[in-house]
């Protein structure tokens, strides 16, 4: 698609360090970037003499400086939408095995335990999810869930009433009444400087006895600390996380020692038909925009900056 438009294409490797991801950008000047893996840090958005887009592969831009590059006149666009469905799936995944417990009964099994007598399971039907985020993705679970029995609540104070509504959803006002309703929390709202720890000691209180969280969406939006104090003491049932405050962990993350919790590496989108999806929303995105065309409000991270190009 980018040579056919008459682009030329260069690869870093998977997660460059900054300092990399400036010497690549100065040897080879972009006029646009498709930012996967790593950070994007102000450096590297300063060494971009003739860059003018960065493009997100995927939705959340929290590795993206957008601060810097608006400063520098950069626009940052989002593939937002390409890999819904394939996160959707990952979160209700989750669900299913944390509540029925399939990990550690799959693990018991295998030591030849056989635990029946002791066990006592959970049913889906009937229990109350709640999203945060009321985007494409919190959309494509509550589609999947609908037919479960399951009654959803959506806490997005952005999101207009008409999505909520469409989701067939119950929208609740505060975050706070969401989490002392909620039987299952699953998380799908950007990492921001507001997000940050959104769960945290304190909220994770308000959340019912031997409730559950799950988050496909950013790890920062978890206070893990916090969330192990409420797995090891019992308030919380079990936990489903694809998603770390830092990513890839420098050693194993303490919420592995837990039973109670499920551990996944952040593929909750990396399937064929999203790849596919998400790569040509965030190549064409870059085509669009040099081309002068206007893009989807949802799409843009920053303010709308036009294409310049000498």
């Amino acid at each position: 698609m980018a040579e056919t438009a008459g682009y030329t294409l260069v690869h870093t490797p998977p997660y460059p360090s900054e300092e990399m991801l400036v010497e690549f950008i100065v040897q080879h000047d972009p006029v646009g970037v498709v930012s996967r893996m790593g950070k994007f840090g102000a450096g590297a958005v300063a060494a971009g003499k003739s860059l003018r887009v960065i493009s997100k592969h995927g939705a959340g831009v929290d590795n993206i400086d957008v601060e810097a590059a608006t400063r520098h006149g950069i626009q940052v666009i989002r593939a937002a939408g390409g890999n819904a469905v394939s996160v959707a799936e990952h979160a209700v995944a989750l669900i299913f095995a944390t509540v029925k417990r399939l990990l550690p009964l799959d693990k018991s099994m295998r030591a030849g335990r056989w635990e029946k007598a002791g066990f006592l399971g959970r049913e889906l039907s009937g229990m109350r999810l709640g999203l945060v985020g009321g985007g494409a993705i919190a959309a494509a679970v509550a589609q999947i869930v609908k037919g479960m029995g399951l009654d959803v609540m959506v806490y997005d104070p952005y999101a207009p009433a008409e999505a909520i509504e469409a989701m067939g959803a119950r929208r609740v006002e505060q975050l706070e009444e969401l989490l002392s309703q909620s039987d299952i929390v699953s998380l799908h709202c950007p990492l921001t400087k507001e997000s940050a720890h959104l769960l945290n000691a304190e909220t994770l209180a308000l959340m019912p006895a031997d409730s559950y969280v799950v988050n496909t969406s950013r790890g920062g939006l978890i206070d893990e600390a916090a969330l192990l104090c409420a797995l090891e003491s019992g308030h919380l049932a079990g936990a489903g996380l694809d998603t770390f405050e830092q990513e890839p962990p420098s050693d194993v993350s303490s919420l592995a020692a837990s039973e109670r919790v499920i551990l996944t590496p952040h593929i909750a989108g990396v399937t064929a038909e999203a790849g596919t999806r998400v790569g040509e929303l965030a190549v064409k995105g870059i085509i669009d925009f040099l081309a002068g065309n206007s893009l989807p409000k949802a799409r843009l991270a920053n303010a709308p900056v036009t294409a310049t190009i000498t």
